[in-house]
């Protein structure tokens, strides 16, 4: 970890304590102190970066495998997997972290509303053209 001023870090490195229900070298997985629902934690990676564009890739894969795993321990019916890049997004720690939040009943857990609209297909072709010309570009 390489910032001295982020709340994760200096959990990572031992200077705050959390309750670990993972960790390993690369990724950490605590329990959230202001649960949104009995059994809600971080997932979070041992490498600082603010937005999750911002990760070494081994890191988004040892990511992957962590939800996994923390997901099927949680042994969750319903459940979000929530993750914020930047303040506009909700983010309110700039380090990169998923929230794994139990939704055990219609009151409890996270509640989601996506306020969508319409858009036309000759819109989404051209939006889809674009985002796949950018990706090509990375690849």
């Amino acid at each position: 970890m390489n910032n001295d001023n982020c709340v994760f870090c200096r959990i990572a490195n031992g200077e705050i304590p959390a309750h670990f229900v993972y960790n390993d070298d690369d990724v950490m997985a605590i329990l959230d102190i202001n649960p949104v629902a009995k059994g809600h934690m971080l997932v979070i990676p041992k490498y600082h970066a603010k937005y999750y564009h911002e990760l070494p890739e081994k890191y988004a894969k040892k990511i992957a495998t962590t939800l996994l795993l923390v997901t099927k321990a949680l042994e969750a019916e319903n459940y979000n997997i929530l993750q914020n890049n930047g303040k506009l997004a909700g983010q309110e720690v700039p380090h990169v972290h998923f929230h794994v939040i139990p939704k055990p009943s219609k009151d409890e857990g996270l509640g989601i509303r996506f306020p969508s609209k319409q858009e036309t297909s000759e819109a989404l072709t051209e939006l889809a053209k674009e985002i796949k010309e950018k990706i090509d570009k990375l690849l």
